[in-house]
Formats: C-alpha cells, structure tokens, sequence
C-alpha cells in the first residue's frame, strides 16, 4: 500500500530528484552551464574589447544560436534513431575539444572578431547536436507525470548558473582574462563526460531497421504538421524567441552604454536575469496546478514586456537589474511550459525531432532577433530596440487568441502495441507496395459522425507515415464504405502501425462503435503488382528488394 507522501511525490516540484541518473546529470549539467555563462561573459567581452561594433557584439549570440537552427532536425532525427546517450557523449566531447582549443588561441593573443565567432559557432554546432538528445532523454529518467516538473527543473538549473555564472565570469575576466573564462569552460564538461559514461539506459530491442536520415528528417516534419498542439508552441515559441533575444543580445550594450560599466556590472545585469529565472523556475510547478498554461505564459510576457521597458528608460543599476529580473521570471515561466508542452505532445518515437523543430523555431527567432536587435540599435538607438522587443513580447500575447496552448495532462501517448499479421504470400522487409484497406458497414443515420471521426482518422494515418488515404463508398451497398491506404514496403507498413498511440486507437474505437457489422471490420492487406511479370520474376524480386537488410533481425 502506498503511503500519501509517496501518492503526492508525482505531484512534488522536486519529484524528480528521486532518480539517480536524473539527479547526477543535472548536477553535471549544472556545473556545464556555469562554464557555458563563464565563457558567454568571456565572449561577448572580448568582442567588446576588441573594439567591435554593435551588430559584430549581437553576432556573438547569434553564432551560438544560429547552429541550432541549421542542425537540430538533424540532431532530431539523429536522437530518435540511435543511442541518446552516445549522442550526448559525442556532443559533450566536442564541445570540450573546441573550447579548451578557443582558450588556447585566446591565451596566444590570436584572436579577432571573426575568429571569435567561429570558435563560438562550432560550440553552437555541438550544442546543436546535444540539446534534442538530452531533452528527449528526459522522458527515458523519469515518469511521464512528472515530465514538466524534470523540464522546469532543467530552465532552473540553467538558469542559477546564469545568475551566478555572469558574475563570476565578470570577476574571472576582469582578473583573468577571457582566456581564463574559456578554460574553465572547457573544464566544466568533464563532469558531465564521466556520469554519461557510467549511465547505462535500458535500450529496447529494435525490431525494424532504422530509418535512413532524409526519410526520418520528412517523417518528424511530417508528424509536427499534422499536430495542432505543436503548431501553436512553434509559432508562440518564434515570436518569444524573437522578443525576448533583446535581452541576451544587447545587455553588453546596456551594461557599458547606459550603465557606464565594464564586465562586472555587464555579469550584476545578467545575474539579475538569471535569479530571476530560477524564482520563476521555483514558482513554475504551484502556478501550473493553479493556472493554466495559456494564462500562465500571457502574464509571463506581459512581465518580460514591461522589464524591457523600464530596461529602455533606466539608468540606475538597482531599477535595471529589477526590470531584467523580471525578464527572466517571463522567460523561464514560458520557454519551460512551451518545452513540456511538446515533450507532452509528442509520443516517443518522434519526441527528439518535435523538440528540434521547437528548438528550431525558437532558436530562429533569437537568432533573428539577435540580428534585428543590433541593426535597429544602429539605425536608431538602443533605448528604441528594447521598445520594439517589448511591443513583440505584447504581440505574442495576443497571438494567444487564435494560437491558444492546450493542456497535455491526460493525454496517454504510450504506444497501443502491434503484432506483424501472419500472410499467406511470403513478405519480406523490402515487398511493397502495401495496399490496406478496412470496410465499414454504417447506417445512413451515422454517416455525418462517421465523417466527421473519419476526418480525424485521415490526420492520425498521414502522420503516422500511411500515403494515398482515401475513403471510398460502394456505389451498389450505400451502407459500405472503405477506408483505403498504401505504404512503400511492409517494414512501413509495420513502423506505421506501431507508432499508434493509446490516444489515436480511440478514434479507430469511436469507428467501430458504428460498423453495424458482425465482429471487427473485415481488413485486407495486398501487395500491389503490374502484369507482364512470371511469378518467379516477382518473388525473385522480393528477395533481391530485401537483400539490404538480410542483417536485420525479422519482424516480430
């Protein structure tokens, strides 16, 4: 019998603390994003220091986020293919690679501006590859209910290193030098390296070979169109992403124009973002109980718009850290709810890749703005920037009209299972194409409801990977009607169907509630072929067609 603080434990703000592995790679996690902020400061000062203009200064964020728009997907569909783990190993290890490389340059006084700006891209690059693995990773260390907590705990954690990490790295350049903030940097991924290391998740066994990239890449595309829930955190994320990159890109501008400071009052001002943050992260899981996520994230960018506000008029250091305080309560409140919002929406076998198009949209829009930012400081002025980011801030609110974010609690997305069917005709990996079709006996009272489930049977097929959906009514029996599709070969036929969730085969019950029928809906499964072939030539042809994947395991 469990006891009541066990029955509330999913419901704790640090629920998922209770999970070894989760626990160690947020604590490996947090000391990486401390060194990440150190060499942030480091950068961005450096640019400074050698005398760059302002867009050169907002190209420093821009390089950082800009790989994450070009590469994600991939990452994406990467993550969801093979190892997450080794995937993050690879990335971490890279990322050390070019960071202590980055210090070493920096210690030789080989720096310039342009220089700068790759070293900080290719950190973009891993961090690209690393940022789909390790959030869909988050689902494999702890329980499903506790998803959104794990994902505000991650904003949080990264958040206290960038209240703190700025600072410090203010002190450690304007003791040490930039290079020191690059070594450190390097350093910090040591940790995390070693508990990846030590993780062993359990793998399932694949039963079907792996997708190749470009089918995989079309597949999470694919999936995320046809899904309203993420549409609408996309758009809501780009335009977030878009306003709320004013901060990041130009508070070195504000710290040394409107401040008239060096690099520790550029670190007070984004400590002040991040403590900021990390109160948003603490209060994130009571205001969900309480709210919904919809009125939760307007009241966080109407916070976020008037810190951008105040931030445009202030010139006393005590006013701009509690305006940019502000800012990073809004941030964190929206960018964790929008990420739980797509880990929840999305079933396993595609979650790396709806996050990537998520990180993707997001990302683009920092990366965009980042640029816009620094243009219009130069066109106009900086106090002006910060206005126009806040008039953004109030447009995605209003955006929340007709790109309203649902709730995703009682959504089960655990896969329905599926066993391959037995053929009279042997089949192998590569046969194909697959014709099925499903036929409904409905009474002329139950057509209307019966189109109306069936429009929603049409997006869960598609998107699921079923071509040439169509539905068909027998011209001499008005009461039968037959749902017909295709897939390429019988291994799609196969991943098509195991994809099903538990939430999808209840639009497959609601059919079947009106099939007048006797027992289930007869199916029938057909191998498409052209005449003018002997026999012989067409299972000849299956074998040669499976010969790629004699290697794999068979379909179970």
């Amino acid at each position: 019998m469990s006891t009541q603080a066990e029955d509330a434990a999913p419901t704790s703000a640090m629920a998922p603390f209770r999970h070894a592995i989760f626990r160690a790679v947020w604590i490996a996690t947090l000391l990486s994003s401390f060194g990440g902020m150190i060499q942030s400061v480091g950068a961005a000062w450096m640019m400074v220091d050698l005398g760059a203009s302002p867009q050169m200064v907002t190209l420093v964020q821009a390089s950082i986020t800009l790989p994450i728009v070009l590469l994600a997907l991939a990452a994406g569909a990467l993550a969801d293919g093979f190892d997450k783990r080794k995937m993050m190993l690879a990335a971490q290890c890279f990322m050390f690679t070019v960071s202590a490389a980055l210090a070493l340059v920096a210690y030789l006084g080989l720096v310039t501006p342009w220089l700068l700006l790759l070293f900080t891209f290719l950190i973009g690059c891993g961090a690209a590859l690393n940022a789909p693995a390790w959030q869909a990773s988050v689902g494999i260390m702890v329980p499903r209910e506790v998803i959104p907590t794990a994902v505000t705990l991650n904003s949080m954690g990264f958040n206290l290193a960038r209240s703190l990490g700025p600072a410090i790295g203010g002190v450690i350049v304007a003791v040490a030098g930039a290079a020191a903030a690059f070594m450190i940097n390097a350093v910090s991924y040591v940790a995390l390296i070693f508990v990846l290391l030590g993780w062993r998740p359990k793998v399932e066994k694949r039963v079907l070979p792996r997708e190749r990239l470009g089918r995989a890449i079309h597949s999470g595309i694919r999936y995320v169109a046809m899904s309203p829930a993420i549409n609408t955190t996309l758009v809501r994320g780009f335009v977030t992403g878009l306003g709320s990159s004013a901060v990041g890109a130009l508070l070195p501008l504000i710290a040394r124009d409107m401040m008239q400071g060096g690099p520790e009052i550029y670190g007070l001002l984004l400590g002040a973002f991040g403590v900021g943050a990390v109160g948003g992260a603490l209060v994130s899981h009571r205001l969900r109980l309480a709210f919904s996520n919809e009125l939760i994230v307007r009241c966080a960018l109407l916070g976020s718009a008037v810190g951008l506000v105040v931030s445009a008029f202030s010139t006393v250091l005590v006013i701009t850290m509690a305006a940019l305080l502000l800012c990073g309560i809004g941030w964190v409140l929206v960018v964790s709810i929008l990420n739980a919002t797509v880990q929840m929406s999305s079933p396993r076998w595609v979650v790396a890749r709806a996050l990537s198009l998520y990180q993707m949209a997001t990302f683009g829009g920092m990366a965009i703005g980042a640029w816009l930012w620094g243009f219009v400081t130069e066109l106009r002025s900086l106090p002006t920037a910060l206005l126009v980011a806040a008039a953004v801030q109030v447009g995605c609110i209003l955006l929340g009209r007709w790109f309203r974010l649902p709730e995703t609690e009682d959504m089960n997305l655990d896969p329905m299972g599926f066993s391959e069917p037995a053929t009279a005709v042997p089949v192998q990996a590569r046969t194909g194409p697959v014709v099925v079709t499903i036929e409904y006996r409905i009474a002329a009272e139950d057509v209307p409801a019966f189109l109306e489930i069936m429009a929603e049977r049409r997006v869960v097929r598609r998107r699921n990977g079923a071509r040439r959906w169509s539905l068909l009514r027998d011209l001499a029996d008005p009461e039968i009607w037959i749902e017909r599709y295709h897939s390429p070969t019988w291994t799609e036929y196969v991943r098509h169907n195991r994809r099903l969730t538990q939430d999808e085969a209840l639009v497959g019950e609601r059919i079947r509630a009106l099939h007048k029928g006797n027992g289930d809906p007869p199916v029938r499964r057909l191998i498409e072929r052209q005449t003018g072939h002997p026999p012989e030539a067409t299972e000849a042809d299956d074998r040669d067609w499976a010969a790629p994947y004699s290697d794999q395991p068979r379909l179970s």
